[in-house]
């Protein structure tokens, strides 16, 4: 019965955190640049008794030995918005934006504005980065327009180029946060095509994640109740063995 038990935890631990995965995801459907997670584990085996002297093999006994979430990192649907500064990569990449640290992060929302300096920043107030650094706009720029290789060009000529960089293997990114991530050794990203005036939608299918929703709950519904059911076993158990000593 104790094995049982850590095992009826382990699983009900287990769907608690993927329910709030889930959860985050759905609470992110409209929010721009957004890319869904899941929930991966690896499982653990008990090993079973070497020993000829039992008349029965031990069952296998597993358990959860670790749990992460995984990004998906798929590209969302393009969604036009007509706005100046909004940005959108049709192409693999990610924007990159100055932290107040003076270290990068990088995101694929491009939901861009300026502030009361002309400074490009994000939703978050964080500057967005452009191959020379983070730019600056005046009333003498006039009309913005970004091509769609990221260079900037306004009434004074040429302006930038907004900096947009890849990652070997974007498994390693470290999610910091809704939309935005950290990564060592950043490379120029190839073949970029930048959509101005549109952003990128999120990656997270209401449907999905409902269906995914529903299943979970189940699960832990039924595993909570295996949880209280055992408890109550236990207990019965305790008061039993009481009486017999008595």
């Amino acid at each position: 019965m104790e094995n049982a038990q850590l095992v009826a935890l382990s699983r009900q631990s287990i769907l608690r955190n993927h329910l709030d995965v889930i959860a985050n995801n759905m609470a992110n459907i409209n929010t721009s640049g957004f890319k869904s997670q899941n929930l991966h584990f690896t499982e653990y085996v008990m090993p079973v008794a070497d020993s000829g002297a039992f008349e029965q093999q031990d069952r296998g006994v597993s358990y959860v030995d670790m749990f992460t979430t995984r990004t998906n990192f798929d590209h969302g649907s393009i969604n036009t918005t007509g706005n100046e500064f909004d940005l959108a990569l049709n192409s693999e990449g990610f924007f990159a934006v100055q932290l107040p640290d003076g270290t990068e992060a990088y995101t694929r929302n491009g939901s861009f504005r300026t502030d009361a300096q002309g400074q490009l920043i994000t939703t978050e107030g964080i500057p967005v980065m452009t191959e020379g650094g983070p730019i600056t706009f005046s009333v003498e720029d006039g009309i913005v327009e970004i091509a769609a290789d990221g260079t900037i060009a306004s009434d004074l000529g040429i302006r930038g180029k907004i900096k947009v960089v890849d990652f070997e293997d974007v498994r390693t990114l470290e999610k910091i946060g809704e939309t935005m991530f950290k990564g060592d050794d950043p490379l120029p990203a190839a073949e970029v095509r930048m959509v101005q005036g549109a952003l990128e939608n999120s990656n997270v299918y209401g449907v999905t994640e409902v269906t995914r929703l529903i299943e979970v709950t189940r699960a832990y519904d039924a595993t909570s109740k295996v949880v209280k059911d055992l408890d109550e076993l236990r207990q019965q158990a305790i008061s039993t063995l009481g009486k017999i000593q008595a």
